[in-house]
């Protein structure tokens, strides 16, 4: 790519003056209302997370059968999230982010219409589980967009600022929407507010982003779909890292799309906080971790890649996971289940500078090395609620707390192995 610089997981050096206040804090001044409308549509999606699965569940289906629903969701998302860099190369990041918008509305709107107002569990699992293509198109669209327009001396200071317009809105501002608005409007009513949200967001992306190379496809005239979505598979046996890269990335929110099945039980009924304490926890969570997702960007960018994904993000979180448990359960306490919560989420921003880190492992295929780790993230939205309904019944809310503690340090190694052929393992 023209311009580029050379990096490697340390990150790479950072000329003395660039651009206006924007470029200069890390945000391609280009890509501006592409940032805003990206949180305003995660807004949207996230107004869900914090009360969706105690909702479907009062419309009588079983804690299994939302479980089902919401691994559905996170195949799809999974598979969106793989088409997202592919499609991005061959169509244009664009292209990728308005057919991501369709999708979400539409299904969005059968999902309302259909399946909750009718309480068919076939019609709630199909378009609910459907919509999940939309989200991983829309958001991982704009990501590869990103890796087109950032200078690559900042890029993970803009992968930063990604996620915390992303986890801003999902489920940051999402839940205190819900906070809000259900009381005053419903929970039935608080989801077509969402989905207004969620248009306004798409549409002032659309709109707003002017940026020239994302109007257009990013490979030769030649390449197709097919052949750019095989390549993200060979890429992945011919540079291995960057499959490590995926699961890793995968590891990082499995957790928390699990939690988001089985929290509100938890600390409801388990613990004793309201929905509002819950709703507020949930957005004290990933208020930190969007402040975090600025703070490891930068201090990516200085100190090293591999080393804060594996430390600050894989290890902190195998500690934070068990203490986000067992504060609650031995103290009841909810200003500490804050501050354990906050703790976690900054140490799930830990994982940030994987967005740079990763398509420096193959600069010369970095759309298909996105492909790869846009599958890990929207694979995260399979693997947590598969693993909630494998083993909630078998081991309960502390051995899922265990399970996902164990995957995180195992994370945390395997970062330690995404050198690039420039690093050595002294720079650990």
């Amino acid at each position: 790519m023209a311009n580029a610089m050379p990096v490697s997981s340390r990150g790479p050096e950072v000329p003395v003056t660039e651009g206006n206040f924007l470029d200069r804090i890390g945000i391609p001044s280009v890509l501006f209302w592409g940032f805003v409308g990206l949180l305003l549509f995660m807004i949207g999606d996230g107004v869900e997370s914090g009360y969706l699965a105690p909702y479907l569940m009062d419309l009588h289906f079983s804690e299994r059968s939302v479980g089902a629903i919401f691994t559905f969701y996170g195949a799809a998302a999974a598979v969106a999230g793989w088409l997202s860099g592919a499609l991005s190369d061959v169509w244009g990041p664009r292209r990728v982010i308005t057919i991501g918008l369709v999708i979400w509305i539409a299904f969005e709107v059968l999902f309302l219409t259909v399946g909750v107002r009718t309480g068919s569990y076939t019609s709630v699992l199909l378009t609910y589980g459907i919509r999940g293509l939309g989200f991983p198109l829309f958001a991982y669209g704009f990501l590869v967009w990103i890796t087109v327009a950032a200078p690559k001396y900042r890029l993970a200071s803009a992968m930063g600022w990604f996620w915390f317009a992303f986890t801003g809105g999902l489920p940051t501002l999402g839940s205190q929407v819900a906070k809000y608005s259900i009381p005053r409007i419903g929970a039935y009513n608080t989801l077509w507010l969402s989905t207004g949200l969620v248009l306004i967001g798409g549409l002032i992306m659309l709109f707003g982003v002017r940026e020239q190379r994302g109007r257009r496809r990013l490979v030769g005239d030649t390449d197709n779909p097919i052949a750019a979505l095989l390549g993200s598979l060979k890429l992945a046996v011919q540079k291995p890292k960057t499959l490590i890269a995926c699961i890793v990335r995968a590891i990082n929110t499995a957790a928390e799309y699990a939690f988001f099945i089985f929290f509100p039980a938890f600390f409801e009924h388990k613990i004793g906080f309201t929905q509002g304490q819950f709703l507020t926890l949930l957005s004290a969570v990933f208020l930190s971790n969007i402040i975090w997702n600025l703070l490891f960007g930068l201090i990516g960018d200085r100190f090293g890649w591999r080393k804060t994904i594996a430390y600050c993000g894989g290890f902190g979180c195998a500690i934070t996971t068990l203490a986000f448990y067992y504060v609650p359960v031995m103290t009841h306490s909810y200003p500490l289940t804050i501050v354990v919560g906050m703790a976690y989420g900054a140490t799930l921003a830990g994982y940030v500078p994987l967005s740079a880190l990763t398509p420096m492992l193959a600069p010369d295929h970095r759309g298909e090395a996105l492909s790869l780790l846009s599958l890990g993230a929207s694979a995260a939205g399979l693997l947590g609620p598969a693993i909630v309904t494998l083993f909630f019944d078998s081991v309960g809310v502390v051995g899922l707390m265990w399970i996902f503690a164990v995957l995180y340090l195992i994370s945390g190694f395997m970062a330690l192995t995404l050198t690039n052929p420039n690093d050595t393992m002294a720079s650990i």
